[in-house]
């Protein structure tokens, strides 16, 4: 490499580097499609993305056409807790609702917003019971179908499965789940630490359950560091390789987007997050195919609409040995699970994303 070369390469670091410390947001491009909110209820709202007005969109490397054919149920896309929403929208040319959209889909998407110490009593029982029904219905009333297709996120997809078998509802057409554990204890190493940790608070007499909820409430700034912690490889990797392609712009504004999500998680209601390990990583209920639901039981064998499970190659905190069970437990008689590249949030913003995972859940959901 010349000299001139190497002077342009290491002001391109310098340049990129100071913009990245110091001007983060003006890196930032997640979250531009509009929307407009059609429901409303405290903390937690629904987004209904407006059409796109462009013929053909970029994704990735490639123009995608974008579909004069409309799907005629509408799909609901069912947020986890504790994210914020960019994930969904990460980069114009990365963006899971833009594709969607582009492929004809008319796209709802329910935010569950800032949770504080006001909702730290919050159980999953007032989400499934409540306050998702209130969404479904909304986006019923604002579509105007009855049909809807369900696709959830990790709890999200949790919330998704419990909600159609608590209700029966036979207007749910089809549900897909991204990394959603069902065999908790299946989850490799950590999944074998939660058995012997429920073991262990059984022979003690013990019950999670009744832990206050009050004592788990879970900021954000503590949900970012745990799940940085929870694979800490990963993260000093994508630091690395930061630092690596230091002189490579729009590596480095990928960089700033993807962190703009992870470094800026919400808090989980204390409740919720009970809810959730009981039932997935201790208890392991979803694993026998049920769910408890404050004092009702969802029994996923209830569930006879089509199901698409999805789980990542790679994905550390919901396993494909986690996830897979999903065909055996769900009482459909047209389920299936697919297997795609990425982590636990590449599934859903990876690269590879758009033609494996993204393209699967299209042509299931128009199958």
């Amino acid at each position: 490499m010349s000299t001139a070369l190497s002077l342009r390469r290491i002001s391109r670091m310098s340049s990129n580097g100071w913009d990245r410390l110091f001007k983060s947001e003006s890196m930032v491009r997640a979250g531009l499609q509009p929307f407009e909110i059609v429901h409303q209820s405290g903390i937690h709202s629904v987004r209904h993305y407006l059409p796109l007005t462009e013929e053909s969109i970029t994704v990735g490397d490639d123009t995608l056409p974008v579909s004069k054919k409309r799907n005629a149920i509408p799909l609901v896309l069912i947020a986890p807790l504790a994210v914020n929403m960019y994930v969904y929208d990460l980069l114009p040319e990365r963006s899971f609702v833009r594709y969607l959209m582009a492929q004809g889909f008319d796209v709802y998407l329910i935010d569950w917003g800032k949770p504080t110490r006001k909702q730290a009593g919050l159980t999953l029982e007032n989400y499934i019971k409540e306050f998702l029904p209130a969404c479904l219905n909304a986006v019923r009333e604002h579509s105007g179908s009855k049909k809807l297709n369900l696709q959830g996120w990790s709890m999200g997809g949790g919330m998704a499965l419990a909600y159609t078998a608590l209700f029966k509802d036979e207007n749910i057409n089809k549900v897909v789940t991204y990394g959603t554990p069902i065999d908790g204890h299946a989850n490799g190493a950590i999944g074998q630490q939660y058995k012997r940790l429920a073991h262990l608070l059984k022979s003690a007499r013990i019950n999670f359950r009744k832990v206050p909820a009050k004592l788990l409430y879970t900021p954000g700034w503590a949900n970012v560091i745990g799940f940085k912690l929870l694979d800490p490889v990963g993260s000093l990797k994508g630091y690395w390789n930061l630092i690596s392609q230091l002189h490579d712009r729009e590596f480095v504004a990928q960089h700033a987007n993807q962190a703009a999500f992870i470094d800026s998680l919400e808090a989980y209601p204390g409740g919720a997050l009970r809810d959730w390990f009981a039932s997935i990583w201790l208890e392991n209920e979803t694993a026998h195919g049920h769910f408890k639901v404050g004092k009702a039981v969802a029994n996923f064998k209830d569930i006879t609409c089509p199901v698409l499970g999805i789980a990542g190659k790679s994905d550390n905190l919901a396993n494909v040995a986690c996830c897979k069970p999903i065909t055996k437990v769900v009482g459909s008689e047209n389920s299936e699970f697919f297997i795609g590249p990425g982590g636990h949030i590449g599934i859903m913003s990876g690269k590879e994303s758009p033609n494996t995972i993204w393209a699967k859940t299209v042509s299931w959901l128009n199958s």
